[in-house]
């Protein structure tokens, strides 16, 4: 008897670790789902951000692992520079696609959108950290960024991998108020920060990349490498 009992407690121990299993695996696809939903979401506010949020992610991951962070910490940095500009779907069209300057109340608007972000990704479980490197990525290596003003190593390793290679990309993309910059001179925009608004180390892990596959890079944002290194 005792031994029937044990074998059926051991096969309901079973039972339940399977389906716990289950409920993670369908917890895991669930949050992939959404993740994948949030960038199409990206693409549908302002066409081109979501491209530019999957080429951030693939170039986060690289950088990352070329800093030598393990590889468990790269899904959190991946979903963060994949989703760090979600909290735009929070500010108006006639501020976000604006051709001319920003007045100084709609660039404290526009500045809300890493809280925005910040805001969206804690709500999903398992992005705690993802959430915390999407509010900071517009902080400063020197403490004048925001929304905290944080300073060096304060800011979180993931914001300060999302902020160089965001500036990078921006600086080469077209906007409808201007061309984009030739990958020379965005790496000198990006060296000449190094220190003040990016981390040094961040900025020379990606410049090494960068120049690896300029071309595709120019490529995918329709700008032609004028000038390249």
């Amino acid at each position: 008897m005792l031994s029937l009992n044990k074998m059926s407690a051991d096969v309901s121990r079973s039972s339940d670790w399977l389906r716990i299993k289950e409920l993670e695996q369908q917890q895991h696809s669930l949050l992939k789902s959404v993740i994948c939903g949030f960038n199409q979401l990206l693409d549908l506010r302002d066409l081109g951000t979501g491209v530019h949020s999957t080429r951030l992610a693939e170039w986060a991951v690289r950088v990352a692992r070329r800093l030598g962070i393990p590889e468990t910490g790269l899904y959190q940095i991946e979903v963060a520079a994949l989703l760090h500009d979600i909290g735009k779907i929070g500010i108006p069209d006639a501020i976000l696609k604006k051709e001319g300057k920003l007045t100084d109340s709609e660039r404290e608007l526009m500045n809300k959108h890493p809280e925005y972000s910040w805001s969206i990704l804690r709500l999903l479980p398992g992005l705690e950290k993802a959430s915390l490197y999407a509010l900071h990525h517009h902080e400063s290596f020197n403490g004048a960024g925001y929304p905290a003003s944080l300073k060096g190593e304060e800011i979180p390793i993931g914001s300060r991998i999302v902020s160089v290679i965001d500036a990078y990309d921006a600086m080469i993309s077209n906007r409808c108020y201007r061309r984009g910059l030739s990958h020379e001179e965005a790496v000198r925009r990006l060296v000449e920060g190094g220190g003040t608004q990016f981390d040094p180390a961040v900025v020379r892990a990606f410049v090494e990349i960068a120049g690896q596959e300029v071309a595709d890079v120019f490529a995918a944002t329709g700008v032609g490498p004028t000038a390249l290194i």
